[in-house]
């Protein structure tokens, strides 16, 4: 049997392989010397890279990055470290949009701690899988154990149970789908005679607010729900769940012979940072005998604050919750986690293969973790949290989501203060929601002019904010979630807003004036 040709030749350069060439770089005992030196040569550019990031985004665009990255041949290496870090800083790092630096105020995206960036390099060396035990051993131990923790910290009682998961839009999607197979098995106890699958499923729904987050609507089309399964109610002044609305609309459900699977409730809507009145939504949720989610990815970072726990009041009653350590626990993305309350609650992800995770095996006590999951594969990341608490300590962690919530309540204060600014709900965590007023225009030319001044802020890279709407018009958003932002950083960022607003204003009704009528 000859090897010649498609298995030896390399198609792209028509050379042999080197095999030897190629294993010196496969990470085991005999490359370490090699692995330390490499990693410090990239660990070494990337201290250089922050040290030096002066703003938090160069103002790139895509049209600029896209022939660079289109350019490279990834048939031919460059066979070299240096070479490739080289040209990932031309590609990637000059421009990388940095969460670290004070005055990127834009998205939920944290600066991750120290010890965090540790567990990350140890987690990815060894390689561990997070599916079945003989993949894991002890970091099957540690996840369960952070699991537990987490459940004690929300009060969730000793059923609890849950799993890491890539994120909240996954943690949600999960949360519905026990949800569905619960609502399933007790619409089909209670009928005469069993119904169709998808007959049960259409009438299926579940309620959120107004301010929820868009992954419920996803989750609901993941699952096979009609278009119209969400049902969202209005929210009050504070851009919270208006619970006589959620009692109206339940009560309506069952009028109209609709089933009720789930309430999502928020603790920290992204726009917002309100929290849903938990206790309240919990009772009715009680009474209609209704599962209640707690989507806590952002205000999960209350578990561990020395001050505000008390904003949590009521989750405990949760059937399940949604976390995102990767959120306000500072952690590298991924690292977030889905709880319940009743961990039997989790055989609705479970199936059973004889080549990993046989029936066999749970009878035997072996913990499996993809029995919980609906990933298979899946990193250690639960190692990040667990450095974190480790060597930091959880009231550390909640030492730093206290000062972002505070500078948030400060930089409210001087929007307030601020004739140039009008400025949205007050938040309860780190967001604040905000829009510049330029003189005598009206609403259309609002909306263009803080359109702009973001759009102009993001390509000078002096910093960087959110935008949204509330109630159909355009507003500027900042997310804080960096420690180290401070009231000066905030107040800069205003000033050069309010300059591109104006800018923009005075230019575009110069034009109009200019304009001959008719």
């Amino acid at each position: 049997m000859s090897l010649t040709g498609s298995t030896l030749d390399s198609s792209s350069t028509g050379a042999v392989p080197d095999l030897s060439a190629a294993r010196a770089h496969l990470f085991n005992a005999g490359s370490v010397a090699r692995y330390q030196r490499v990693l410090s040569q990239g660990v070494d550019r990337m201290a250089d890279r922050v040290a030096g990031a002066d703003r938090p985004f160069t103002g790139v665009t895509p049209e600029a990055l896209a022939p660079l990255i289109a350019g490279i041949d990834l048939d031919r290496p460059l066979g070299d470290t240096d070479a490739a870090l080289d040209e990932l800083n031309e590609l990637w790092l000059r421009d990388a949009v940095w969460f670290h630096h004070p005055r990127y105020l834009a998205h939920l995206n944290c600066p991750v701690v120290i010890p965090a960036l540790l567990g990350e390099a140890v987690l990815s060396a060894v390689n561990s899988s997070l599916d079945t035990w003989d993949q894991s051993a002890g970091a099957t131990l540690m996840e369960r154990r952070l699991i537990e923790w987490t459940a004690g910290r929300i009060g969730l009682g000793a059923a609890a149970d849950g799993v890491f998961t890539s994120g909240g839009t996954q943690s949600n999607l999960q949360a519905m789908l026990l949800a569905r197979e619960e609502a399933y098995r007790r619409v089909v106890g209670a009928a005469a005679t069993r119904p169709a699958r998808t007959e049960v499923l259409a009438r299926l729904r579940i309620i959120t607010s107004a301010a929820g987050h868009f992954s419920v609507q996803k989750a609901a089309k993941l699952l096979g729900l009609g278009s119209d399964a969400v049902l969202t109610v209005p929210t009050d002044a504070g851009r919270r769940m208006r619970t006589d609305e959620l009692a109206r609309t339940i009560d309506r459900c069952r009028r109209d012979g609709l089933v009720v699977m789930a309430v999502v409730a928020t603790a920290g809507t992204t726009d917002f940072g309100t929290i849903d009145p938990l206790t309240q939504i919990a009772e009715i949720c009680a009474a209609a005998g209704v599962w209640l989610h707690v989507d806590a990815a952002y205000g999960c970072g209350l578990l561990v604050s020395p001050t505000r726990r008390h904003l949590l009041h009521g989750i405990e009653r949760a059937d399940s919750v949604t976390v995102d350590y990767h959120k306000s626990f500072f952690q590298p993305v991924s690292s977030s986690a889905l709880l319940v309350r009743d961990g039997r609650m989790l055989r609705h992800a479970t199936w059973h293969a004889d080549y990993l995770n046989p029936a066999r095996a749970a009878e035997q006590g072996i913990p499996n973790q993809v029995d919980k999951s609906i990933q298979t594969t899946r990193r250690f990341d639960a190692c990040k949290l667990w450095l974190t608490l480790r060597i930091m300590g959880p009231d550390a962690v909640g030492a730093l989501f206290d000062r972002v919530v505070d500078l948030a309540a400060e930089a409210w204060q001087l929007l307030d203060a601020d004739p140039r600014f009008q400025v949205a709900t007050r938040s309860q965590l780190s967001t604040v929601v905000f829009r510049y007023l330029p003189d005598g225009a009206g609403p259309s030319l609002t909306d263009e002019a803080n359109l702009h001044a973001r759009e102009a802020l993001a390509a000078s890279g002096a910093a960087l904010v959110a935008g949204t709407k509330v109630d159909g018009a355009h507003y500027l958003k900042f997310t804080l979630l960096n420690p180290e932002t401070t009231v000066a950083d905030i107040a800069h960022v205003l000033d050069l807003i309010a300059e591109h607003a104006a800018w923009y204003a005075r230019a575009s009704s110069a034009a109009e004036l200019s304009c001959p009528v008719g």
